[in-house]
This record gives structure tokens, sequence and C-alpha cells, in this order.
């Protein structure tokens, strides 16, 4: 059972962590490692360099839509492939924990796990736009 006075704002505190996560990492790739320099770590991981670009779109753009509460559900499952190809290219041969070099898949696998519980948990308090599918 689950309390209705509580549950919007722990959806709320986790939309937000997670949106300023993906807003950080995002700024990472553009800000510090640049987008060419980004392009060119994808394709020394043998994946397309123009990926990047997208990884990039994505993070941002979900990332606002996140803070903002604007379809979250559908943000949600749509941030996971992220995470998902971020451990198959670059944390998950890295080993379980995240303090290894290259970081490995732990820390990822629970951003996974924040957005599966936002997913099923929906917007929370002070969303701008509820997302359509109600549960």
């Amino acid at each position: 059972m689950f309390d209705q006075r509580t549950t919007p704002y722990a959806a709320l505190i986790m939309r937000l962590a997670l949106g300023i996560l993906f807003l950080a990492h995002f700024s990472l790739k553009f800000f510090v490692f640049t987008p060419a320099g980004t392009s060119t770590f994808f394709a020394s991981l043998g994946l397309p360099g123009g990926l990047a670009y997208l990884t990039m779109t994505v993070e941002l753009v979900g990332a606002i839509a996140l803070i903002l509460g604007v379809y979250t559900r559908v943000v949600a499952v749509v941030l996971i492939p992220v995470l998902l190809g971020a451990i198959a290219t670059v944390h998950g041969p890295a080993g379980f924990f995240f303090t290894n070099p290259n970081g490995g898949w732990e820390f990822p696998a629970f951003w996974i796990v924040g957005l599966i519980v936002l997913a099923l948990t929906g917007d929370g308090k002070y969303a701008l736009k509820p997302t359509p599918f109600k549960g």
C-alpha cells in the first residue's frame, strides 16, 4: 500500500533527481568533452560518431522533460536505452563496481531502476504536462 499524500512528492523528487543527473551528463559531453570529442569517443567504441549527437539530444530533451514533468512516464522509458547503451559499450566490460576503471555498470543500472520506478509511479507533484497514460 502506498500513501496518497506522500507518493506524489516521492515521484517529484525522483523526477528532479534523474532529470538533473541527465542534464549533468549532457553538460559533461557538451561542455567538457565537446560534441566533436564525444563523437570521436563513440567512434572509438565502434559506434557511429553521429550517435553521440543523438545521445546528447535525448539526454538534454529528456532531462528538461523530467525536470518540468512533461510526459514523464514516456520520457523515463525512452531514456532507458541510453543507459543500456552505456552499460553495453563502456560500463559493462568494466565490471560491476562504478569505482572500477572506466566505471562499472552499477550506477547506470541503478538509474534504470529509478527510471522504471518513475515510469510506474508517474509524474508526481508539479508536473506541467501529466502523461496521458493513467495507472
